[in-house]
């Protein structure tokens, strides 16, 4: 095996171990699984951890360098209309390309599938645009998060309580495992080419700005549709009673997850190709590499993607209506709090953000400290969504102190750390959690009577929300001690990190 594709398989491995763990212990003590589900659970985690290794692999081969160069080659031309018109069409493109925004799109029948993508699609290419204009001018970051949060939660007042949830869920899905690579590599192409003393801080901020155009255009959408009669797929239960049965399970999943990656893959190649016409940028090998590197994401997307929708989502849905429906259901605050803290790192693009923050950093801010920071951040999301679910909270009393929060601590923050913070949240919202946590959250939600659409819908959003406080907290720290003359190293902050959030997890 190629030895960086050994690095990403070990590294996928030790990503989803823990959660593996941590239901097959719950199946042999407080939660008897069915076999059948706990073999789809296994199988789909040995697809996802070979997924996750391909599809690092290819975004460090081809998604990266793709993104890169166009950014920076967008940056040095002086057609500001073509720039603003082709930064809208990678949006989009890569918008309507995402796997998780057609996942989304289904659990709300009451707007067309269609209409509800192309909304989200608009929302992200207009605000990649003003990203993109925002690094050209140097605007900061602080100032257009805090006018547009203003915005959304003013249209949010006028928008159907119902459908509020699914708005600022919708925020978070569209910055997967395709957009991350893509944007943050136009984000960092861009500022290279200036090479100023704020260049490094506006390598960041891409994916923040971009996660709050569905939000807006969504809300929107609402006060325009009228979504009380608005569902959900509720999810199916494969059963199992052979092997063959299981394998079946699988094939069943593969054909549809195959043409929905070779969707999202198909227009992403296209411009490759209308850029290198143009542009001659890349040579020969770089090209090969590229295209290896797309067949690595293909191939690694698909695998992950059937693993997580065939094999992990039934479990989830399954171990959330367990727990509910036990003599303890305030268990699901903490066994949920516990898997947001793992399933963060089987988040792909959560291994993109990191490498790239410890790499444009020059190793002042490490993965680890990274890791740390956002594990904590989804563990006390999570656990805030599962006390919505038990006790009927409404969204809106967490979102707005906890935005409020965030936008306050970036007043007191270095930049880089607002930008890497905001970027995060859109990050850390991935495949898993739409494909594991949201069911889990449908799973309780429907043995507790509940309202799915506005007590389960919502667990994307607080994902995508804390870690803006904590990675913002990550950076209050590292000012405070690098002012008092240490710590001068990653691996001392790294000791801080680990010791200040492993004490907050306890």
């Amino acid at each position: 095996m190629n030895q960086k594709l050994r690095e990403k398989v070990m590294e996928a491995l030790s990503s989803v171990l823990p959660i593996t763990a941590i239901l097959l212990a719950l199946s042999v003590t407080v939660v008897p699984i069915p076999i059948g589900t706990v073999l789809l659970f296994l199988a789909g985690a040995v697809l996802l951890i070979l997924g996750m290794g391909l599809f690092s692999l290819g975004a460090d081969m081809a998604m990266m360098p793709m993104g890169e160069a166009m950014g920076s080659r967008l940056t040095r031309t002086r057609r500001i209309g073509l720039v603003v018109l082709v930064f809208f069409l990678m949006g989009v493109i890569v918008t309507v390309a995402e796997p998780d925004l057609a996942v989304l799109a289904r659990q709300v029948p009451a707007i067309p599938d269609s209409v509800l993508i192309l909304t989200v699609a608009a929302g992200v290419g207009s605000f990649l645009v003003l990203a993109m204009l925002r690094t050209l001018f140097q605007i900061k970051l602080r100032h257009l998060l805090l006018f547009f949060y203003l915005l959304v939660f003013l249209v949010a007042l006028f928008a159907p309580k119902s459908f509020l949830a699914v708005a600022f869920d919708s925020g978070g899905v569209t910055t997967g495992p395709i957009t991350v690579p893509f944007i943050m590599a136009l984000g960092i192409g861009m500022a290279g080419t200036r090479g100023d003393v704020g260049s490094q801080e506006d390598s960041f901020g891409m994916v923040a700005l971009s996660s709050i155009g569905p939000i807006l255009t969504v809300l929107i959408l609402g006060i325009c549709y009228d979504p009380s009669s608005a569902g959900y797929t509720a999810v199916e239960v494969p059963d199992i009673a052979t092997s063959i049965d299981l394998a079946r399970a699988f094939a069943k999943g593969v054909p549809h997850y195959i043409q929905e990656v070779f969707t999202a893959i198909l227009p992403i190649t296209a411009v490759l190709v209308v850029f290198q016409l143009l542009t001659r940028d890349f040579g020969r090998r770089q090209l090969i590499k590229i295209s290896v590197g797309l067949g690595y994401t293909f191939l690694g997307l698909v695998m992950f993607l059937t693993g997580v929708n065939v094999g992990f989502m039934p479990a989830g849905h399954f171990l959330g209506a367990a727990l509910a429906g036990s003599p303890a259901p305030w268990t699901l605050i903490l066994l949920g709090a516990v898997m947001g803290w793992y399933i963060v790192a089987a988040e792909p693009a959560v291994h993109v953000l990191n490498r790239q923050v410890e790499e444009v950093t020059s190793g002042a801010i490490s993965q680890r400290a990274m890791q740390q920071s956002l594990s904590t951040g989804v563990a006390v999301a999570i656990g805030l969504s599962m006390a919505r679910i038990l006790w009927g909270i409404p969204l809106f009393w967490f979102i707005l102190p906890g935005y409020a929060l965030a936008l306050g601590l970036s007043a007191v923050v270095p930049p880089i750390f607002t930008g890497i913070a905001f970027d995060s949240g859109g990050v850390a919202s991935g495949p898993m959690t739409a494909t594991f946590l949201l069911p889990f959250a449908m799973g309780a939600c429907e043995a507790l009577d509940g309202d799915i659409l506005s007590d389960a819908f919502g667990i994307v959003a607080l994902v995508a929300m804390t870690p803006l406080v904590t990675i913002q907290i990550l950076g209050l720290w590292y000012q405070l001690k690098t002012k008092s003359g240490q710590p001068e190293t990653a691996e001392e902050l790294d000791d801080i990190i680990e010791y200040d959030f492993g004490e907050v997890a306890a």
